[in-house]
């Protein structure tokens, strides 16, 4: 006889059907349900992750410092130096080309930047930075009146993510689904971006420094006296 039929004729010849049914049952039962398009929901179905809308890119990006400069300064402040010495660190940390001193030109404290330019120099001098990556320039600016400072330029590999506050349709509007808006996570994949001090980081893991042998040691020996006593 044939066992293609639902319930066999001769129950020991097919015994695998009588657990086999109630199975296949169910499984159909189940697809049933998830095949339903009312209110189905495919768990994976929405590419909308805040870290694929706004991801932290690591690129070649320059970075600038500002130093405020007084029409009757004369010589960099205590506060203007320490501007200049935090900015020479992340030059040595981040980068290795030319360091670009820019002075105003043509605004009210020009003369004053002139003279602080000099002094700014030799801030950096004095922080390793070798005197034939330092290169002074001027820069024009867009009305008299303006403070100009004197800028602290240089290309360094850096981490960024692109600027925030798009909002391309009704936050509220369009709601119902449960999803991210276009704006968010920005802030915090900002925030993390800024925080990261060695953006290689991202690329790929520092290579491992060897073992202290002796520290390991005399760890294990410590461990081995002082767990006994704990009972561990």
């Amino acid at each position: 006889m044939s066992c293609k039929t639902p319930v066999p004729a001769n129950p020991d010849r097919c015994p695998r059907w009588t657990a086999v049914a109630p199975i296949m049952i169910a499984a159909s039962l189940l697809s049933g349900c998830a095949g339903w398009q009312g209110r189905s929901v495919t768990v994976g179905a929405v590419p909308d992750d805040y870290r694929t809308n706004h991801p932290i890119i690591v690129s070649e990006e320059e970075r600038t410092v500002d130093i405020p400069v007084a029409t009757g300064d004369r010589k960099l402040t205590t506060s203007t130096r320490e501007t200049v010495r935090g900015a020479a660190n992340t030059y040595r940390s981040n980068a290795s080309g030319v360091i670009r001193i820019m002075v105003p030109v043509g605004s009210a404290n020009a003369g004053a930047a002139s003279v602080l330019a000099g002094q700014v120099a030799d801030v950096l001098r004095k922080e390793g930075i070798p005197g034939d990556r330092i290169l002074s320039s001027p820069y024009q600016v867009s009305s008299p009146d303006d403070a100009a400072p004197i800028r602290i330029a240089f290309m360094a590999i850096t981490a960024s993510t692109g600027e925030c506050g798009r909002w391309p349709e009704d936050m509220l509007a369009n709601s119902g689904d449960n999803k991210h808006y276009a704006n968010f996570g920005c802030a915090t994949q900002n925030n993390l971006a800024a925080q990261i001090a060695n953006p290689g980081d991202l690329v790929a893991p520092r290579g491992m420094t060897p073992i202290d042998a002796e520290r390991r040691s005399t760890a294990i020996e410590s461990y081995r006296t002082n767990g006994a006593d704990l009972g561990l």
